[in-house]
């Protein structure tokens, strides 16, 4: 009799409900993790830019600048250039000449307008370039916290010297560079580089013939109409500071003139005999 009873008795069955996030749900933490994101980047750009020069911080403006040309130092646009920057020292590389960088220099002055001025007259940035496209190839700049570096290099075919004589391609682009030199009172360092020597010698003839280069340069200044007072220093590197990996590219001989950021000191009068 009992048995029957507990049959009939009902089967009770509890379902717990699950609610979709549990404790007053998860979405903030999306919320969290996003504002944590944020805040890291903020916190990672106050300190890029605390680290950065102004010329990098320029360069990044100028990266994000629109295809038309509205900065007097680089942008895009269809000039002379092709859209190309005057301070993209890659992409002249890749049109055959050189190119001027101005990664080496730090901080802003009236001295980097007046040098990339030069820079532009040179190069032909906006207008007519004092230097023909087969003169071009021969020449890179870069503005450094020295100044402007104008090198002028050897390709295969068309050397600079002829047994450290300047030919007449070197006394062209020195004649071309010179009108602009020659008003500006900024000093001026003659600076050459030869390739390495493929046979080692007892006595390296690369300091001697790099010396005779630069003075030969100097030299040359004089005849192109620059006075030779302006020069403040001649110097030879022979081979120890190649632009290439082949140490015996013909790429490695080369000149370099620099424009220097200062004017040479006047002459101090001697005072009269007591």
């Amino acid at each position: 009799m009992s048995s029957s009873k507990d049959n009939a008795r009902p089967i009770i069955i509890k379902r717990k409900k699950v609610i979709a996030g549990g404790h007053h749900g998860g979405a903030w933490k999306v919320a969290y993790a996003d504002f944590v994101t944020a805040m890291m980047a903020f916190f990672m750009l106050m300190w890029l830019l605390n680290a950065t020069t102004e010329q990098q911080r320029k360069g990044l403006a100028d990266y994000f600048s629109p295809t038309i040309a509205i900065s007097r130092a680089s942008g895009g646009g269809d000039g002379a250039f092709g859209g190309r920057s005057l301070a993209s020292d890659a992409s002249m590389v890749q049109l055959g000449r050189g190119g001027m960088t101005n990664s080496e220099a730090h901080g802003t002055t009236n001295a980097d307008g007046e040098l990339e001025n030069l820079a532009a007259a040179l190069m032909g940035k906006g207008g007519d370039s004092l230097l023909d496209e087969a003169e071009l190839r021969h020449v890179s700049l870069r503005l450094t916290d020295e100044g402007l570096v104008v090198e002028f290099f050897a390709l295969p075919g068309s050397p600079l010297f002829t047994k450290d004589r300047p030919t007449p391609l070197l006394r062209r682009l020195l004649a071309s560079v010179a009108s602009e030199l020659r008003p500006r009172p900024n000093a001026l360092a003659v600076e050459a580089h030869v390739a390495a020597e493929p046979v080692v010698t007892r006595e390296p003839e690369v300091w001697a013939r790099s010396m005779a280069r630069a003075e030969a340069l100097r030299r040359a200044l004089g005849a192109a109409g620059i006075r030779s007072s302006r020069v403040a220093r001649v110097t030879g590197h022979a081979d120890r500071r190649p632009v290439t990996a082949d140490r015996l590219s013909v790429r490695n001989d080369r000149v370099e003139l620099v424009v220097l950021r200062h004017a040479l000191a006047p002459p101090r009068a001697k005072s009269a005999a007591r």
